[in-house]
């Protein structure tokens, strides 16, 4: 048996924390699910299956529905999605939209039944609710079953930190259940879970595109191999996304810093579908204010989305040429309260000393501003 495990699409996110780039990380989700799609083909899997959460919510625009069924029906072999905690079965759901019923290849399983899959049976364990904490595989019993034994689910693999319960999953949920795999959807980075043979009988395959910030080890499909009942899988991960999300974080402690930084900055590749983030902190020398907008220039010039975070850069109080910049009367005269204020206040100081540094140089932005 081989097929292709994906899950987390989450078509029709809004992508607001995305700014300009929304309707462009929108549009390369679909993208993405196509590149799904190739990826099964290439590997010439039996069929596909999808662990929940294709949709975002179960309020998304129909043609997006449709548009997702339609890539699905494109792979020809046999599709198997199950609902998810974003787009769960219940009344009015994205799962009645007329699209799957005209996709004869494409299987919405909302029943907890087993199904005929090539090689064996898939167990799904869809989902009805948004919040639960039961353990969606608890139905499956495999006793008497021949062939090869694929579950299907979507949640929270016990060990993960969470605040409450979020459809449980225990780690030995395939041995329990006396299942050769679980196709896992839920959580956004692949991640696989041997068991005490070293076997993976258990795995996320992580959401096929990128969403946000920080997500590790996401943009992937899995394709399983599965030689007989009883053998261990061989699961193999396949890039399908396109977009980089990066976070590049600098501490500034001396002239040239942010020199160095701006050059690894313009050495990212593919600038054009990367979005990226750079945070810095430390200090900031009077000379390298305009280094710091040259940056912010480039990161809004070359990236799909550039940001700049420099809300944890402040002045140093000791460097009087940012005082000597300002304009004499009133503004320098704060500026030199605002340095007093800093080199005298303790740790605990209210207004702490990174605020009031930070007011030094908000001061100096506004004054340069002004000179324009």
């Amino acid at each position: 048996m081989r097929f292709l495990h994906t899950a987390d699409w989450q078509i029709g996110m809004k992508a607001a924390h995305a700014g300009q780039a929304a309707a462009q990380v929108r549009e390369e989700r679909l993208a993405s699910a196509r590149r799904v799609v190739e990826a099964a083909r290439e590997a010439s899997a039996e069929f596909i299956v999808v662990a929940g959460d294709t949709f975002e919510d179960n309020g998304v625009e129909r043609v997006l529905i449709q548009r997702v069924a339609d890539i699905l029906a494109s792979f020809g072999g046999p599709v198997y999605i199950i609902p998810g905690n974003h787009d769960p079965f219940v009344p009015g759901s994205v799962w009645e939209h007329p699209a799957w019923k005209a996709a004869a290849n494409v299987h919405v399983l909302v029943s907890e039944e087993p199904v005929e899959v090539p090689g064996g049976l898939l167990f799904p364990c869809p989902l009805r609710e948004v919040h639960a904490d039961r353990d969606p595989t608890a139905w499956v019993r495999v006793a008497g079953q021949t062939g090869i034994k694929i579950g299907l689910a979507h949640g929270s693999v016990e060990g993960i930190v969470l605040e409450e319960p979020d459809y449980p999953i225990p780690r030995d949920a395939a041995e329990r259940a006396g299942l050769d795999y679980v196709a896992l959807g839920h959580w956004h980075s692949t991640g696989t879970y041997p068991d005490g043979d070293g076997a993976v009988r258990l795995a996320y395959s992580g959401t096929h595109e990128q969403t946000k910030f920080g997500e590790r080890d996401s943009g992937n499909a899995l394709v399983v191999d599965i030689s007989g009942p009883g053998a261990p899988p061989d699961v193999r991960p396949v890039r399908v996304g396109r977009l980089n999300w990066l976070i590049e974080e600098a501490e500034l402690r001396e002239a040239g810093d942010l020199v160095r930084l701006r050059s690894q900055v313009e050495a990212i590749p593919e600038p054009a579908a990367t979005l990226v983030e750079v945070r810095l902190r430390g200090v900031l020398s009077a000379d390298d204010e305009p280094e710091l907008r040259h940056l912010e220039d480039i990161l809004a010039a070359r990236f799909l989305l550039g940001r700049l975070d420099a809300s944890a850069l402040v002045p140093s109080p000791a460097d009087d040429v940012w005082l000597a910049s300002l304009p004499a009367g009133v503004i320098r005269l704060a500026a030199e309260r605002l340095r007093d204020m800093a080199q005298s206040a303790g740790p605990k100081a209210i207004p702490a000393p990174e605020v009031i540094s930070r007011a030094l140089l908000e001061l100096y932005a506004l004054s340069k501003e002004a000179a324009r």
